[in-house]
């Protein structure tokens, strides 16, 4: 191991809370999974409960172990951190159908006494209907992703421990508004597809690729963090910019583009032109 390697290593600290509140998501499914797939044995097998445990290791690893280390001293492992947090992360979470399997791993009293009356509230409800059209959604989590990555706050969040990790909840909260309106878990209603939702997964392509490429191609180091704390790997600033704008770019238009291939096959497919019933991929919240 290179002393470099060894000595984000050895500063690393685990954070209990977030490891804590991850092992607690993780109790709450299983002990609604088991419950639930009494009666639904095929909707929630083994890959749901796989998958949202792959979604909270993930979340684990890009926000709670060593690789936060390595964020602060390469913009390619933090633009890691953001494609895990953006893309891969929701949908695995999202795929498991979690809605329900975490409210039936809640003990009922606080069912009774805290979620049931804020479930029948009906602002609250209409809140989070809005929050998942497909308008707000792409907006949100686009929006987040440009935001984050403006000079002065990605310095900020990197020179700030608490507002990093509000920074990667804002990416991961706002992906899963994104990916909601895609996948839409049950017991949310599906809906047929349309190409709306392949328009709105390119435009989304566009905004990163746009970011991506600017990075790439930029003559100068666009984070000052990064030239006031040299890495301990000695790969050049602007180096490590353009690594990780490629892997941005890259990694993140497949995020984007073979989910849009898929829906665009499906769309295409005899068994849809015929009328025969296909599988619905929602996007209209």
């Amino acid at each position: 191991m290179s002393p470099a390697v060894h000595d984000i290593f050895a500063d690393w600290t685990l954070p209990l809370g977030l490891t804590l509140s991850v092992a607690l998501l993780a109790a709450l499914y299983l002990r609604g999974w088991l419950a639930i797939r009494r009666t639904r044995p095929a909707q929630f097998d083994s890959f749901r409960f796989a998958s949202f445990l792959s979604g909270l290791a993930l979340f684990w690893i890009a926000s709670a172990s060593p690789l936060d280390g390595f964020a602060d001293a390469l913009l390619t492992a933090h633009m890691v951190e953001h494609l895990l947090l953006m893309s891969a992360i929701p949908m695995l979470l999202l795929y498991a159908q979690p809605v329900v399997p975490l409210l039936r791993g809640l003990p009922t009293f606080i069912i009774h006494l805290l979620v049931g009356p804020l479930l029948r509230v009906s602002i609250l409800r209409r809140i989070a209907h809005w929050l998942v059209s497909p308008a707000i959604a792409w907006l949100a989590m686009n929006l987040a992703y440009l935001c984050w990555h403006v000079p002065a706050a990605y310095n900020f969040a990197l020179q700030n421990e608490t507002v990093h990790g509000i920074e990667h909840l804002c990416f991961l909260f706002t992906a899963l508004l994104f990916w909601w309106t895609i996948l839409r878990p049950w017991p949310a209603t599906p809906r047929p597809n349309d190409w709306g939702a392949i328009v709105y997964l390119a435009l989304s392509d566009v905004v990163m690729t746009l970011l991506s490429a600017f990075l790439a191609f930029c003559d100068r180091p666009v984070y000052s963090f990064y030239i006031d704390h040299p890495n301990p790997f000695l790969i050049p600033v602007l180096d490590d910019q353009v690594l990780g704008a490629v892997l941005m770019w890259v990694l993140g238009s497949f995020a984007f583009l073979i989910p849009a291939m898929l829906l665009t096959l499906r769309l295409l497919s005899p068994s849809k032109k015929s009328g025969a019933p296909s599988l619905p991929q929602p996007y209209r919240g």
